[in-house]
């Protein structure tokens, strides 16, 4: 098996090399179908390797593939662990991303528009995407599968770059690039933080390897370490929280959320993949994987809960007030992840990567979605330019209607099921923050519906907005776009009610998981678990599901019904308005204090440093000091004879001083 597991990553890699070094030879279809085979080949060997683990018994798969190097004892290799919990990310990632693959196809297909005639930056920038997306998919895979620290950080980083090339594939407009130099130093904040945490756990535990770190836990957790003027802190809950500083870079969380919604600045594919199963998942899957460093940390969990909490109330809030659909979407992921993380701090691992898997099939559904309605729309983004879509575009708007109602948690869609388990866990945990948080997540419920039938009203129902030029173009995109989204729409619906049992009350992640005795939230709810269709039936005793239906309610009332309403409560509501508009001000305080204030330092530094210190004083200083001495020497060269002979009898009295004093 050890070879199946190689092939997964590495084919999606072959054909990310071959794609990128070989693009002019290939061409487009080339570029386009080994990509294609590289990630299909990855998602039907995940798919194998998920039923020998999970249907046919093969035990789980810990080591080593290759040895770096070894330091002072210290091994840096390269491992696999293969068990539930990476076979099931390793189809999702490898699922979605081969939808995508296919989806790009159709979006990518004109994208020459996108680059200046007399430019050769877009030469060949077809091939180059689906190079880049398929080595999104390979540092993913090798992310998920990793059994230490250093394959972890690897994949963590090679993510974080490819997001770079892909926020700004289109290099050309400004916008991209300042989006993908904001992706990539939020995520070093954050990810100064990520390794601070790893050189943590290498100080205390001696070891890069997972099981070793695990094995030392308990002792690690006994220890103290001294900071900030000689306060003492728990080492584990030091570590904890470093590592999850990281993931709130990478998952986006407040405040280190605010490069997520600029990503859209890259095409729609990627923004799919980011924000669907690879990068933004990534936060939440280390997190449970390190579940038994976390779970001997309280402090570190209600940290996690109320960071988690933040984001999921006030992103959605965000949403509300957004006109480009993609932003829209996107500010529904950030809600999300905020959901994700509230049950990562509620100690519900299981309930985080079960609405982490059912997430990304209808977020990558709803992205695929508003990418049919941009290219159909000829690019156009703002959804105040749509309307009455519906008639013109009947597959985009039954998938969108589908993904919709797994977003607010229809019963019966697998948002419905990993949803509620989140809020019912909260609602039972003893987690300190748990109340806040649970008031979040079930005001959240209402934001999610409001926001994301905002969207699809304005979208797809009411008055026809657009120019007639559009009007008359418009018609359904073609089967390399629609076929994804039905391919998509299926788990959207279905996944959900068939893996509820065994995912979060039964044994599947076994010992994938480790969650502390006293920490019962999640256990709780399944004691009151008797299947899914009762799981529907017990929501429609619980407050999330009316919160949702009024929140539809309300999007239609105002957005559709009365839509002067909107513009009515935007006016009496300025102030709220333009907080929301402007963000709270994340992007002016970052601009003002860390863009403004950098620019300062390095003003100062060449003011002071360059101009003052270096020029002024080392380099011109040094002249004038000569010249200055030169100035004064030349005075003594007068050039009579008596002159020198009286220096010459002064310099012999001078010495003859000297010789008798010492």
């Amino acid at each position: 098996m050890e070879n199946v597991y190689l092939a997964i990553p590495l084919a999606s890699l072959a054909g990310a090399i071959v794609a990128g070094f070989f693009s002019a030879a290939i061409g487009r279809k080339g570029a386009h179908t080994v990509t294609i085979l590289g990630v299909g080949t990855s998602f039907v060997l995940s798919l194998y390797v998920l039923y020998q683990q999970v249907f046919a018994g093969v035990e789980s798969y810990n080591a080593t593939v290759y040895t770096w190097m070894v330091a002072d004892g210290l091994r840096f290799e390269v491992g696999f662990l293969i068990d539930h919990l990476t076979v099931m990310m390793m189809a999702v990632v490898t699922g979605v991303s081969l939808a995508v693959h296919v989806y790009t196809i159709g979006y990518m297909a004109d994208d020459a528009h996108n680059w200046p005639k007399d430019s050769l930056a877009g030469t060949n920038s077809y091939q180059r995407f689906f190079s880049y997306i398929s080595l999104f998919t390979f540092s993913m895979l090798m992310l998920v599968m990793s059994n230490n620290f250093m394959q972890l950080f690897f994949g963590w980083e090679a993510v974080g770059l490819v997001s770079y090339l892909l926020i700004g594939f289109w290099s050309v407009r400004p916008t991209a690039i300042y989006a993908n130099l904001k992706a990539f130093l939020v995520n070093r904040v954050g990810d100064f933080g990520f390794i601070l945490g790893i050189a943590g756990v290498v100080m205390y535990s001696g070891s890069l390897d997972y099981m070793d770190v695990f094995a030392k836990a308990e002792h690690m957790s006994a220890q103290s370490i001294s900071l900030f003027g000689g306060s003492e802190w728990n080492v584990m809950t030091l570590i904890c929280i470093l590592l999850f500083i990281g993931a709130m870079g990478k998952s986006a969380q407040v405040p280190l959320h605010v490069w997520l919604p600029d990503s859209m600045e890259g095409p729609t594919p990627i923004s799919a993949l980011i924000h669907a199963a690879t990068m933004v998942t990534a936060g939440i899957f280390m997190v449970t994987r390190m579940s038994p460093l976390f779970e001997l940390s309280d402090t570190a969990l209600s940290f996690v809960l109320v960071i988690g909490a933040i984001t999921a109330f006030a992103m959605g809030l965000i949403g509300i007030v957004q006109n480009d659909i993609k932003r829209v979407v996107a500010y529904s992921t950030l809600s999300q992840l905020g959901y994700m993380t509230v049950a990562l701090g509620a100690s519900a691992y299981s309930a985080a990567v079960y609405h982490l898997m059912t997430h990304a099939f209808f977020k990558a559904l709803l992205f695929l979605a508003a990418g049919s309605v941009i290219i159909a729309m000829h690019h156009e983004q703002d959804m105040r330019k749509m309307g009455g879509l519906k008639k013109y575009m009947p597959i985009t708007y039954w998938t969108s209607l589908v993904g919709s109602l797994a977003l607010i948690g229809f019963p019966g869609t697998s948002g419905f099921f990993s949803k509620d388990s989140i809020i019912e866990a909260v609602h039972h945990s003893e987690i300190a923050g748990h109340q806040f948080a649970y008031l979040a997540v079930l005001s959240g419920v209402f934001i999610t519906a409001l926001y994301s039938f905002r969207m699809f009203f304005m979208v797809f129902h009411g008055k026809e907005r657009m120019d007639r030029h559009t009007r008359e173009h418009l018609h359904e995109t073609p089967w390399v776009v629609t076929g994804p989204l039905i391919a998509l729409a299926i788990p959207s619906v279905l996944i959900g009610g068939f893996t509820i049992g065994p995912m979060l009350f039964g044994d599947y992640f076994g010992s994938s998981v480790y969650i502390a005795e006293h920490h019962e939230g999640l256990a709780k709810v399944g004691e009151h678990f008797h299947g899914a269709w009762a799981f529907v039936q017990h929501g429609f005793g619980g407050p999330a599901l009316y919160l949702a239906a009024l929140g539809v309610f309300a999007a239609w009332f105002i957005y559709i019904r009365n839509p002067g309403i909107a513009e009515n409560m935007k006016q009496r509501f300025e102030l709220l308005y333009r907080m929301l508009v402007n963000k709270y001000g994340f992007d002016q305080f970052n601009d003002w204090a860390f863009g403004g204030g950098s620019r300062g330092v390095g003003g100062a530094l060449w003011r002071f440093g360059d101009v003052a210190f270096i020029d002024g004083l080392i380099v011109n200083g040094s002249a004038r000091l000569v010249g200055w001495f030169s100035s004064v020497a030349r005075h003594v060269q007068t050039g009579l004879l008596y002159h020198y002979a009286f220096a010459m009898i002064i310099g012999v009295l001078m010495l003859m001083t000297l010789f008798v004093i010492l």
